[in-house]
């Protein structure tokens, strides 16, 4: 049996280690600030689609809500049916406030885009089988939308612009 001296001894290192252990996790934490840089992103307008034939895969009976975003097209002749909708990829940009961004967007499905990043004022059209650049600092941090127009409600991504700590 461990006498008392033996015992104290334990508990006054354990009350050293822990106090020790709550000055740092109170101590301020140095910030690295991300510095601000040029970033070319590039992105594309995109249609994925699935098909099936009736034989295989009965067609839903459930419609889809309404929009240009998305489609579900009843089966032909021979029974195939499709559905595809349009995105931006990536759905989602992320820079630092301060960055001098440039998005090099390629259309590759859909004629044209119609397209808005709000909160940054930029309007531009994205057309099949060109590269639209769009240049612009990201002056204001948050979560801003980048929008197609014409393909609501899916084909949306996000510009992520983190504010420097």
């Amino acid at each position: 049996m461990p006498n008392n001296n033996a015992i104290l001894a334990v508990a006054a290192v354990a009350i050293v280690l822990a106090g020790g252990a709550l000055v740092l996790s109170l101590s301020p934490k140095p910030s690295v600030a991300a510095t601000p840089t040029t970033r070319t992103i590039y992105m594309a307008a995109v249609e994925p689609k699935g098909s099936a034939t009736i034989d295989k895969e009965p067609f839903p009976t459930k419609t889809l809500p309404a929009g240009g975003g998305m489609a579900l097209k009843a089966p032909d002749k021979d029974g195939k049916w499709e559905v595809e909708i349009y995105r931006w990829d990536p759905a989602t940009i992320v820079v630092t406030k301060g960055d001098d961004v440039t998005l090099k967007i390629l259309g590759i499905n859909g004629k044209e885009h119609s397209t808005t990043i709000e909160g940054y004022g930029q309007q531009f059209t994205v057309k099949r089988g060109e590269l639209t650049e769009v240049t612009f600092k990201a002056d204001k941090a948050g979560v801003f939308k980048i929008k197609c127009q014409t393909h609501q409600p899916t084909m949306e991504a996000d510009l992520v612009v983190l504010g420097n700590p």
